[in-house]
């Protein structure tokens, strides 16, 4: 009952806090609420018992993409401009996909039932055999290391991927703004070096 209630409380601050996103104008603001968010959401995933899930969520939510955003944010303005389209072809689109993506939960175990396949199958396979075929004591890490070496591999290949564009963006914007402010001013006299020295 206890940990229902703390589910439903995060819950709660986490819409609230995606809410309060897509009210605010002021880019910094978001940025902050942004880092809340991923904190929120890490712990909603040690409250699942996914700790693994959480180091990674506030490791990658609330810290990389928050320097990251920070970063962008000191080359851009501090509040965002107003849209110039209606909003109601992304809503659409929004609500047409929540909306399959509830639907598609329908067929999905009860949470925590012991009769699901992963239940049966996966988990004591898992816990019976991991330290004989890969060799280490810990569980998770030979499940992320070795049973889901690819899916490890790509994560973080999409991580260090999305991690290298936003700073060839930072540093293109910076190397554009440097050539700018390295021009020579113009001399606003009209009067060239040799007239003024006679």
């Amino acid at each position: 009952m206890i940990i229902t209630l703390v589910d439903i409380a995060l819950l709660t601050f986490m819409g609230a806090t995606a809410f309060a996103i897509l009210r605010l104008r002021s880019l910094f603001a978001v940025v902050m609420l942004s880092g809340v968010y991923s904190l929120l959401a890490a712990s909603m995933f040690v409250a699942l018992d996914a700790v693994d899930v959480a180091f990674t969520e506030a490791a990658v939510g609330a810290g990389i993409s928050t320097v990251l955003m920070m970063a962008t944010l000191a080359l851009t303005g501090e509040r965002e401009r107003p849209s110039r389209h209606t909003p109601y072809v992304p809503l659409a689109v929004v609500l047409i996909t929540g909306a399959a993506l509830i639907y598609a939960t329908f067929d999905m175990p009860p949470f925590g039932a012991a009769d699901a396949p992963v239940n049966l199958h996966v988990a004591p396979r898992y816990l019976n055999d991991s330290f004989a075929e890969v060799g280490l004591p810990n569980v998770v890490t030979s499940v992320l290391a070795s049973y889901r070496g690819y899916d490890t591999l790509g994560e973080v290949t999409v991580i260090f991927t999305a991690g290298v564009a936003v700073m060839l963006l930072l540093g293109g914007r910076k190397g554009d703004d440097a050539g700018i402010k390295n021009e020579p001013p113009e001399d606003d006299t009209g009067a060239d070096d040799g007239g003024s020295a006679a």
